[in-house]
């Protein structure tokens, strides 16, 4: 190891990095390296680099979330000429280091890797375990038939599916509950409605519309009411749908987030039934994790059938 030195991350890195690192190898690694970048306080955030000869070849960072603030992500790239050489194991060492300086007092790390790459198995070696599986799911358009809203034995309509303004507080709330429920396994920090607003519906998250199902109309009628959220989607631009000639092609599927009232007795029919709206000319990708149960079978349903597939899959690592 004589010949690699260990500095601070410099202004211009990424420059010469990305010039003998080879093209990011799927969705994940593509977001960390974004992430690599100057030390900053707020929010915290360390990087470090190897140089080999004087040349950058390897870089890492640490860095906490206010989202999910239990643990520190972390992130090792090393030019594929470099491996298996020690230089991850200087690098991980040097952010184990920096981790237990951490203003939150927050030293365990975790990273989301994809399965049988180089980055899996380094992360595996170095004692993280999985923790969460997660997958973006690619639905295929008109791969559920509409389905007919439910009513009652007076034909009298039990749901409704409405359009709903993405700064509605209703969906705000409805949307946090479900994402605090299916996230037990790496527990969100407490937030405000408008910042939980501005994370997952503003304009600055690129939300574009939203589409709720409602449930229990008929005795939420009787109080004046609607009914309650029992499942939502919320669409979002494609971050380079504005760059100068670029043209849509039109199997190109809009992005989506799927959730539900967990509590909610007929869930799993109302989000099949949003789904199908939502497909019924156009293709949509979603994400799911296993700890969303309702989603992650209606997922396996629709890929053992062949109209939906599994574009990435990945795995959240993390200290235990």
């Amino acid at each position: 190891m004589t010949d690699y030195t260990l500095r601070p991350w410099q202004e211009g890195d990424d420059l010469q990095l990305m010039q003998i690192w080879p093209d990011a190898d799927n969705i994940q690694a593509s977001v960390f390296r974004a992430k690599l970048g100057p030390d900053t306080d707020s929010p915290w955030q360390r990087s470090i680099v190897v140089e080999h000869q004087g040349i950058p070849v390897a870089a890492g960072t640490v860095y906490e979330t206010s989202l999910h603030d239990a643990r520190l992500w972390s992130y090792v790239e090393v030019a594929p000429d470099h491996r298996r050489r020690g230089v991850g194991r200087l690098i991980l060492d040097q952010l184990r280091k920096h981790a237990a300086t951490s203003p939150s007092g927050v030293s365990a790390l975790r990273t989301k890797i994809v399965p049988e790459t180089s980055g899996a198995g380094f992360a595996q070696w170095a004692g993280l375990g999985s923790i969460q599986r997660t997958r973006m799911v690619r639905v295929n358009a008109g791969a559920l038939a509409p389905q007919p809203l439910r009513a009652d034995d007076a034909d009298r309509l039990d749901q409704a599916v409405e359009d709903l303004a993405t700064g509605s507080l209703e969906l705000t709330q409805a949307l946090w509950d479900f994402y605090r429920s299916v996230h037990e396994w790496d527990p969100p920090a407490e937030q405000s409605l408008g910042r939980v607003n501005r994370l997952f519906l503003s304009d600055e998250a690129e939300a574009f519309g939203a589409i709720v199902v409602r449930d229990d109309v008929i005795a939420a009628q009787h109080d004046g009411k609607k009914g309650p959220i029992s499942a939502f989607a919320v669409s979002y631009r494609s971050l380079d749908a504005d760059a100068p000639g670029r043209e849509i092609p039109e199997d190109e599927p809009t992005e989506v987030l799927l959730g539900y009232d967990i509590n909610a007795p007929r869930a799993a029919e109302d989000v099949e039934q949003l789904l199908a709206l939502l497909v019924a000319q156009y293709p949509v990708v979603f994400q799911v994790d296993d700890s969303m149960s309702v989603l992650s079978e209606l997922a396996d349903a629709l890929i053992g059938r062949g109209t939906a597939e599994v574009e990435e899959e990945a795995l959240v690592l993390a200290d235990r």
